[in-house]
């Protein structure tokens, strides 16, 4: 069993990497057009897919604060000052609907 074990790994990464050119849009691909990945992918087993990789699509970097590529950061409900903000005007039209 465990003499298929690179094979299955070689197998995993290229239909990983397979389906995550398919998937990612056009205008995050880079160098080549998607079509002349995919090729790449499944022509070279090894080195298509590690290229496909480090090269092939724009990557956001993830983490610290300000940091993202302009995405919006998920934050906990007792944190986020907007969803504060609308317990406390629910709570005020709750108590001008009491009185």
């Amino acid at each position: 069993m465990l003499r298929y074990l690179p094979f299955l790994l070689i197998l995993a990464l290229t239909i990983y990497t397979f389906i995550d050119c398919l998937n990612t849009p056009e205008d995050e691909v880079r160098h080549l057009p998607k079509v002349v990945w995919v090729i790449i992918i499944l022509l070279f087993s090894i080195v298509g897919p590690v290229v496909w990789l480090v090269a092939g699509k724009k990557r956001v970097a993830s983490g610290g604060f300000g940091t993202g590529g302009g995405r919006q950061r998920w934050v906990a409900p007792d944190d986020n000052p907007d969803f504060l903000k609308s317990l406390d005007e629910e709570k005020k039209r709750r108590n001008e609907d009491e009185v």
